[in-house]
């Protein structure tokens, strides 16, 4: 099964045309069955039908798990492309997972994977100057805000958490917004706003200038759907001036930056979280990570200092139990950038943390 094809192609729901939607076929054909084992892909529970609303309401999983593989939002940042790539082996490496007493797999529901690859084809085909495409690409970026706002609303008004793959940072706006409604409507929350703790060696708080994956939180503020946000590991030399000044002004937004966790120690990194956990406990919480934050991981801003990978799983483990999540957003890792890099172990950490944040809402399995 290839990022852009699956067997149910054809399975396209309303309001959402780029979403795909996989069957237990789709699922088991990227899943080594062994004899005497059992693994995830056996296990995770699978839409029956383009109809979602019955489905999603009837299912016992808590989890409901999806892929926004594009670059769209990372291009218009004017990053390196290759963000669209981390879906796949993801799911390789995520459904042959062994189901056991520590994760079962049938607490996640897999609904399947956005493909925006006409929009791609459409820039490349007629975006003449790089200006043109940057510009494009920013405008591509309101289509995959309305879908994934629309699909994410739909989980959560059935009380369901999202876990979703991505893509680029920009992916958080739809997220907190899609969420913030959703978990609304379900009557979880008494008005339509959440709050964000993001692992991140960037802001995401660029000026609104056009959607892309460096300004998701300056939208998500300015819409009136993300109240407190919390960035942890920020590195001092990506932050921009103009940013940084809003960001020290404004008393819902808190940082602790990476050089005060590593370089001056004023305190832990467990201190950190724990700091990040507390100034958002008063309401639901969205749950980002920026791979690019974790040291030598592919990315498309990848960086040679940064977090190790067991750092990020304790983060997303003690962030998932101390909080009550409104999602988990895993975004900006690669498998292969658009520069020729690649690095096929970048899925196999996002199946890391993503089992990392089922078991720690999950007692009985640690």
């Amino acid at each position: 099964m290839e990022k852009s094809e699956t067997k149910s192609a054809g399975t396209r729901p309303a309001g959402m045309p780029h979403l795909k939607i996989y069957n237990k076929a789709d699922v088991l054909s990227l899943t080594k069955v062994r004899r005497f084992e059992t693994k995830l892909g056996e296990r995770l529970q699978v839409m029956q039908g383009a109809d979602m609303a019955k489905p999603m309401a009837s299912s016992t999983a808590p989890y409901v798990l999806f892929g926004i593989p594009e670059d769209l939002g990372a291009k218009g940042n004017m990053g390196i492309g290759g963000t669209d790539t981390l879906w796949i082996p993801f799911l390789q490496s995520f459904l042959n997972v062994q189901s056991n007493d520590f994760f079962d797999g049938s607490e996640i529901l897999l609904l399947g994977h956005f493909d925006f690859g006409d929009i791609q084809y459409l820039i490349d085909t007629t975006a003449k100057t790089d200006d043109e495409k940057i510009e494009a690409y920013r405008h591509a970026v309101n289509t995959i805000d309305d879908e994934v706002e629309h699909l994410v609303k739909m989980i959560t008004e059935n009380k369901k958490i999202p876990i979703v793959i991505g893509g680029g940072h920009n992916n958080s706006y739809p997220l907190i917004k899609g969420a913030a409604k959703g978990w609304h409507n379900a009557g979880i929350i008494p008005l339509a706003q959440i709050n964000c703790i993001n692992l991140d060696a960037h802001a995401d708080y660029r000026p609104m200038e056009g959607r892309h994956s460096g300004n998701a939180f300056r939208y998500a503020e300015e819409d009136g759907y993300l109240q407190k946000y919390c960035v942890i590991g920020l590195h001092e030399n990506y932050i921009p001036q103009n940013s940084w000044v809003d960001i020290v002004n404004n008393p819902f937004i808190d940082c602790i930056t990476f050089e005060d966790i590593f370089v001056h120690e004023k305190r832990s990194f467990m201190q950190a979280v724990s700091h990040a956990t507390g100034f958002t406990e008063d309401m639901l919480t969205g749950i980002d990570i920026d791979l690019d934050g974790i040291q030598n991981t592919l990315s498309s801003a990848m960086t040679p200092v940064g977090i190790s990978p067991v750092h990020a799983r304790q983060y997303i483990f003690f962030a998932a139990a101390d909080t009550k999540p409104a999602y988990l957003h895993i975004c900006e890792g690669a498998t292969r950038l658009s520069d020729g890099r690649t690095d096929a172990t970048s899925g196999k950490l996002a199946s890391y943390l993503v089992s990392d944040f089922v078991k720690a809402r999950n007692p009985s399995s640690h």
